[in-house]
């Protein structure tokens, strides 16, 4: 069993600038394993934002999102999603998604095997 923990979540002001944690801990993880950030707005499904893959770190940024970078640290088994210049429409709950048995991008919701609790963001214009 993998437990993922996000955090890093809270308010801004539109243009402000936020940085989400994730990290996956439970048992040992394979040396070849993806991550990702998914986000959810209530009414709608989870959206892709971010995606990154061990051991050669792959990482993908959604499309339209130029103003997020993610990054991850193997030893620590965590992964990083810094957001700038962070607009109203980016409000939503984000949810950190584990798959332990592929290194390819983690894109779609349906392909994580294990999900956090979601942490929110909430951009005030």
């Amino acid at each position: 069993q993998v437990q993922v923990t996000e955090s890093g979540g809270g308010s801004v002001q539109a243009g402000g600038s936020l940085r989400l944690s994730c990290a996956a801990s439970g048992r040992t993880l394979p040396t070849y394993y993806s991550m990702a950030w998914f986000r959810q707005v209530p009414g709608e499904g989870r959206e892709f934002v971010a995606t990154i893959s061990w051991p050669n770190l792959s990482p993908e940024v959604g499309s339209g999102e130029g103003r997020f970078t993610i990054a991850g640290d193997e030893h620590k088994n965590t992964m990083y999603l810094q957001m700038n210049n962070l607009k109203p429409e980016g409000t939503a709950i984000y949810y950190c998604g584990v798959d332990v048995h592929s290194a390819l991008p983690l894109g779609v919701p349906g392909a994580v095997e294990y999900w956090g609790r979601g942490t929110q963001v909430t951009v005030a214009s």
